[in-house]
């Protein structure tokens, strides 16, 4: 039985400002495993956009897609699979507000067009992208993301009662099933890995990460973080950049 599980989300919290994973964080990890805890990836990116995190920190724990994919140990504990008629409601209101969607999966990525706020998006994720605005079609889609800046109230209303959307970064929603959210996805893995009752972890920086807050044993807010994050957590730690997370592990005595 694992001493503790800790929680971490990537951007702004275990990546430093150029979405890497520093040293500093990656021996924190490997200290971590020596101690007999489990660390665990909980972040709204999908398993084919951070393959490179899995193969520099050695975690193969994963609640990704905001609670849309989990795994263990490597393998698939859930997968979340968004209806066809929800998502071509959601594709024809965001149509009328000249908005663009992305679908994914586990494995890929696509959209219905480009813009500059699909551009810049992906150009800082570093991740290249395909326009097929019938891509649902062919695939199951587990998650989804729009693009605008300030729809946010417009959009829940619509779709209340059928998707979850939550604002990740300033460029767009995070869209989920509806419930689905990282607490959810932690809910999945501690039950079916036989993990409840552990104590709990998680760092995070973002309002994605409030209801993952909400469901640890002790919730920590990165320096750099919202206020709103900061407000639910029970430790506020330093910033990304300025070893919150090493700092942060030490105030628990999770490593020296």
């Amino acid at each position: 039985m694992y001493k503790g599980v800790v929680f971490f989300d990537l951007d702004g919290t275990l990546f430093d400002d150029d979405k890497n994973v520093s040293q500093q964080n990656i021996d924190a990890i490997k200290e971590l495993k020596r101690n007999n805890i489990l660390p665990i990836i909980s972040t709204g990116r999908n398993i084919f956009e951070i393959n490179y995190v899995l193969n520099s920190t050695k975690i193969n724990s994963v609640v990704s897609a905001n609670g849309s994919y989990v795994q263990y140990d490597g393998k698939k504990l859930a997968a979340e699979v968004i209806p066809q008629d929800v998502i071509e409601d959601l594709l024809e209101f965001a149509h009328r507000q000249g908005d663009v969607v992305a679908f994914y999966n586990n494995k890929e990525l696509a959209l219905t067009a480009d813009n500059d706020l699909t551009v810049e998006n992906y150009r800082i994720l570093r991740l290249h992208t395909q326009v097929d605005p019938k891509w649902y079609l062919k695939h199951d889609v587990n998650f989804m993301c729009v693009f605008n800046y300030d729809k946010d109230k417009r959009y829940q209303d619509k779709f209340e009662g059928e998707l979850s959307l939550v604002r990740n970064n300033p460029r767009c929603m995070d869209t989920m099933n509806w419930g689905v959210s990282k607490q959810t996805g932690i809910q999945t893995l501690m039950k079916q890995a036989g993990l409840e009752g552990v104590p709990s972890y998680a760092f995070g920086d973002q309002l994605n990460d409030l209801q993952m807050f909400a469901e640890v044993d002790h919730p920590v807010a990165m320096g750099n973080g919202h206020e709103k994050a900061k407000a639910a957590a029970e430790f506020i730690t330093d910033t990304n950049m300025d070893n919150g997370i090493v700092k942060g592990l030490q105030h628990f005595g999770l490593i020296k």
